[in-house]
């Protein structure tokens, strides 16, 4: 047992034991931990659920590829469809302090309208025996890495990482640990063409809500974990491939 308390176990009076048999990862709440969500552990695994949520994230891109394509797309609408904040309630990332990252900006957009075209020309016509994915998207920057990768994933999943967080929340916390809280941008209307605000009920933690994740949708970066104290059954997650190659693997 810890002397101070590190994990949401710890401030949340959990056992251990029951985020890890919920297949949820025991986040530190004091700093990021150097893990990341992973595309390919979406499109590789045999999870109908996972299958869905790589699919609807091809369905996403393919929005923005039909947008892309109009000659009328308006400036205005980049910063709503193209920009990717960091969803730091999952305490997931490269951060010095707590859990503000960067996410993605500008640049990003960018890049991502400027090759969608290039990439998706034929995305339902492709002749890949494995069907359309993600993957191919992060050929737009060589400046692409993990956490980059693992933020755009998060943002297009948040709705099911809020769902299955809201499960937990409600079979293993008390209510007063909780809060109804809504979410920005939780998931896409499609006749509309706008994210929208979701409601869920979500563990409450310093004036913010906490969004578990599953430990096999995870990736490890060995070389920043160097404190002891922040880690809990850090060997079960998979180790993420260095930024170069993850790129070379991706193209």
């Amino acid at each position: 047992m810890s002397l101070v308390d590190v994990h949401f176990s710890d401030f949340f009076n959990v056992d251990p034991d029951v985020i890890t048999a919920y297949n949820a990862f025991n986040i530190s709440l004091i700093r990021d931990l150097p893990l990341f969500i992973d595309p390919f552990l979406l499109f590789n695994s045999e999870d109908e659920d996972y299958q869905a949520m790589h699919e609807g994230i091809i369905q996403y891109l393919q929005f923005l590829r039909d947008e892309s394509a109009e000659a009328h797309l308006q400036p205005s609408v980049i910063p709503n469809w193209y920009y990717f904040p960091e969803v730091k309630q999952t305490w997931l990332g490269f951060s010095k302090f707590g859990n503000d990252g960067r996410g993605l900006g500008k640049k990003f957009a960018e890049a991502l309208r400027d090759n969608l075209g290039a990439l998706f020309d034929d995305i339902r016509q492709e002749r890949i025996t494995k069907g359309t994915h993600l993957e191919k998207l992060t050929l737009f920057d060589s400046g692409v890495g993990r956490d980059m990768v693992s933020d755009f994933t998060t943002n297009l999943i948040k709705q099911h990482l809020c769902k299955y967080t809201q499960n937990f929340a409600r079979q293993y916390l008390q209510s007063n640990q909780c809060k109804q809280v809504s979410v920005e941008k939780a998931r896409f209307n499609y006749r509309t063409k706008s994210w929208e605000r979701q409601v869920f009920e979500l563990p409450w933690y310093r004036n913010d809500f906490v969004i578990l994740c599953p430990v096999d949708l995870l990736t490890r970066a060995d070389n920043w974990i160097n404190r002891s104290d922040l880690i809990q059954n850090f060997e079960v997650i998979a180790q993420s491939l260095p930024d170069k190659q993850l790129v070379a693997q991706m193209n």
